[in-house]
């Protein structure tokens, strides 16, 4: 909330005011078939009880955010956005339906319309608060393994069938300290005995400290080949207030250090060798290099440069827009995985259909893509940030086969 002016919060605020003062005036029409005056006055009390509640918790939060204990601050903030969401929306979604009946009534048998409007006004005003609250308290963290298969006419044949692990976006403050939720997820990639694990960035929200712990579970993840990371936007601590510049220096170097710990190659505008039978594959992490307002501290052309000689390459890269920027038909890395988009945690996936209001900002925001011979693969993360849940977006765990067309 740091990122708001006090003026758009307190604009939010009168939106939420308007929006129940409508719905109130809506369920006063359905509580008349409540024959207990007693549980008819209950149910108008705790109605606002609950919006000045939220109101006020929104206006304290915001005024004294700066005196709070940033390792507070996360969870208070993501509780009150996530309380909000499942309030706000359901409710629009009611005095929208209920309205729409209210105006077409003539329309339908008035013998109908008296069951009709309360029942269907009460199912859509449930419906997505349920729908909400399943997205956060469940499909959070109802881990999803995506398959695909890709072949390559330049991969070397010894590396044929060579199972890659592509994880992205764990904003671990998220978890809490729920190690055993994360868990889950390091047992389904273990189960899938990759090779390679890669990491695509956002490990933390934005401080060090939210690591504290986590490496006991991290680093039980395996790969025979090794495991590889990069940093995403939020690693690098920008959307932090820091009393010093070196106080910012010290968190990225505490995120830099955590990767050792997990025993995973952090690659900063780098590159890496991998042999197999004397032959070769080339791994290129580059640092988050993103449209603006998205910093660029990626250097492809520096990460690069040891490797160019190698015909086939994997690259990794937090953003997916630096693969039509600066990757396809300008060099010949076969392989791109990224992530940042989440798939805005709220879509709709069913087979080979998809879908999300996040394409209409980025152009490649989940799964598998194709130009000419070059490939991109963007994961949807595995955790979530701001709204602390997932509508039709499950957190992916990418499990990636890689064929040479030589076979």
């Amino acid at each position: 909330m740091r990122s708001f002016s006090l003026l758009s919060i307190l604009l939010l605020c009168l939106a939420i005011v308007l929006v129940d003062i409508t719905t109130f005036y809506w369920l006063q029409s359905i509580t008349t078939f409540i024959s207990s005056p007693i549980l008819k006055k209950a149910i108008q009390v705790l109605f606002w009880v609950f919006t000045v509640g939220l109101i006020t918790a929104i206006i304290v939060l915001k005024t004294t955010l700066d005196d709070i204990n940033p390792k507070r601050k996360h969870l208070l903030i993501s509780s009150l956005y996530g309380l909000t969401v499942s309030s706000f929306i359901p409710k629009i979604i009611f005095v929208i339906i209920v309205s729409l009946l209210f105006f077409t009534r003539t329309l339908i048998p008035e013998k109908v319309s008296v069951i009709m409007v309360p029942v269907i006004g009460l199912f859509s005003g449930f419906l997505p608060f349920f729908v909400i609250v399943y997205a956060i308290f469940k499909a959070a963290y109802h881990f999803k393994v995506y398959h695909h298969n890709i072949s390559f006419d330049q991969l070397p044949k010894s590396f044929h069938g060579l199972k890659i692990v592509h994880i992205s976006d764990l904003h671990i403050g998220g978890f809490n300290y729920q190690y055993k939720i994360l868990g889950r997820a390091v047992k389904l990639i273990n189960k899938l005995k990759p090779d390679i694990i890669f990491f695509t960035g956002d490990l933390v929200n934005n401080y060090a400290w939210e690591l504290r712990g986590w490496e006991t579970v991290l680093d039980k993840l395996v790969a025979n080949m090794g495991k590889f990371a990069v940093l995403g936007n939020h690693d690098y601590g920008d959307y932090s207030e820091w009393d010093t510049t070196e106080e910012k220096e010290e968190n990225l170097n505490t995120i830099k250090q955590f990767y050792k710990k997990i025993d995973f190659t952090l690659l900063l505008n780098q590159s890496r060798i991998i042999e197999n039978n004397h032959e070769q594959i080339a791994l290129i992490g580059v640092e988050n290099w993103g449209k603006p307002p998205f910093k660029q501290y990626g250097d492809l052309e520096t990460s690069l440069k040891n490797v160019s000689t190698i015909p086939f390459k994997i690259l990794l890269s937090h953003d997916p827009t630096h693969w039509s920027e600066q990757v396809i038909d300008k060099t010949d890395i076969a392989l791109t995985l990224s992530g940042h988009t989440h798939g805005l945690q709220l879509g709709f996936n069913y087979k080979k259909l998809k879908w999300s209001p996040i394409k209409y900002k980025y152009k490649h925001w989940a799964g598998l893509y194709k130009h000419n011979k070059q490939y991109l693969h963007v994961n949807r993360g595995l955790g979530w940030l701001g709204f602390p849940g997932r509508i039709g977006m499950r957190p992916e765990i990418s499990s990636i086969e890689l064929s040479s067309s030589g076979f």
